[in-house]
Parts: C-alpha cells; sequence; structure tokens
C-alpha cells in the first residue's frame, strides 16, 4: 500500500497538530453552545474522530452519506444521498465535516438541503483538505486543516476505489497505482 504513494504530502504529526488548532477555534466560536457535527461518510471517519476529541464543549453528532466520485478520481458533478431522510437539524447550529472540498458541489448540495430541508440554523463548513482551485459551486470552507494542490490525495480518510483510507498520513497516488486499481 505504501508503495502506491509517489510522496507524502501531509505527514501524521502534521496533520493532528493542526487539528489542535482548528479544535481551538470551533470551541472559542461554539463557546455558549452545543453544535451538531455533520460527519460525511466514509471520507470524513478519522477526521471526525481525531477532531472531536480535541473539541472541548458539549456537542452532537450525526453522520450523512453521500457520494459524487462514483469510483473516478475526479467528481462525477453527481451528487447521490444513500439515506432517506436527513439527520433532525431544526434549530441547530451544524458543522458540516469532510475530508476535502475541491469541486465544491457536494458540500454546496448538503448545505443547501440542511438549511432548506432540515431548518439548521446555520451551517458551517470543516473540512481537512481544501484544493486550491476553482471550483464548479462558490462555497468556501469555514475551518480549513490545509490548502493543496490539484492534484489526487489519498489517506487519513480520503480514498481511490475504496482503499488508503487507513494510511495515517495524506499522500499523492501514483499514476500506475491508479491506472492498476481503475
Amino acid at each position: 500500500m505504501h508503495n502506491d504513494i509517489d510522496h507524502v504530502l501531509l505527514d501524521e504529526g502534521t496533520i493532528l497538530r493542526r487539528l489542535d488548532g482548528m479544535a481551538r477555534d470551533i470551541t472559542r466560536d461554539y463557546e455558549g453552545r452545543m453544535p451538531t457535527i455533520v460527519c460525511i461518510l466514509h471520507g470524513g471517519i478519522i477526521l471526525m474522530a481525531d477532531l472531536l476529541r480535541r473539541v472541548e464543549l458539549p456537542l452532537l453528532i450525526e453522520t450523512i452519506s453521500v457520494s459524487s466520485y462514483h469510483g473516478g478520481v475526479e467528481s462525477s458533478g453527481v451528487i447521490t444521498f444513500h439515506q432517506k431522510g436527513l439527520p433532525d437539524l431544526k434549530g441547530k447550529h451544524v458543522i458540516l465535516l469532510d475530508d476535502i472540498l475541491d469541486t465544491g458541489r457536494t458540500l454546496a448540495a448538503i448545505s443547501r438541503r440542511f438549511t432548506e430541508e432540515a431548518g439548521a440554523a446555520s451551517v458551517k463548513l470543516c473540512v481537512l483538505l481544501r484544493k486550491v482551485k476553482d471550483r464548479a459551486c462558490a462555497v468556501e470552507a469555514d475551518y480549513v486543516g490545509f490548502d493543496i494542490g490539484d492534484e489526487f490525495v489519498v489517506g487519513y480518510g480520503l480514498d481511490y476505489q475504496g482503499q488508503y483510507r487507513n494510511l495515517p498520513y495524506i499522500g499523492v497516488l501514483k499514476p500506475e497505482a491508479i491506472s492498476r486499481l481503475a
């Protein structure tokens, strides 16, 4: 698995130190309130576990399952919601947690549904990675771990064909690994 990585972009220690700072920001911003964290499965699981243990607030945790990559290395542009209903968010302050902000389609679609359909009082976006690029949807994250270039990364929750999520770092996948697994 490690042999499929061209180079490590962010090592585990660097990621964990940044999560400390993100947790301090969330704790400060939501002091006196109880936010509802909604993690986008499956990519956000590791981020959720490591980040939320650092947040010093009472909070609620929900999950939502959506997909937009559908097995490729680029967003298909089609957002698929995999559950029948949305979490109970009426009047709640929501932090939507995801592994990466790429095209913006997924986060824009979920945010819109949370406010328009579920009645969330507010929705803020928290991502581990934000690709520095033009987006298909004008959406920005409120909490960002790292800005990265427009390259295909895996590890720390991010996958290719369901693999590599368990890497403790974020790395760039070798082109031959992408070809082999496609």
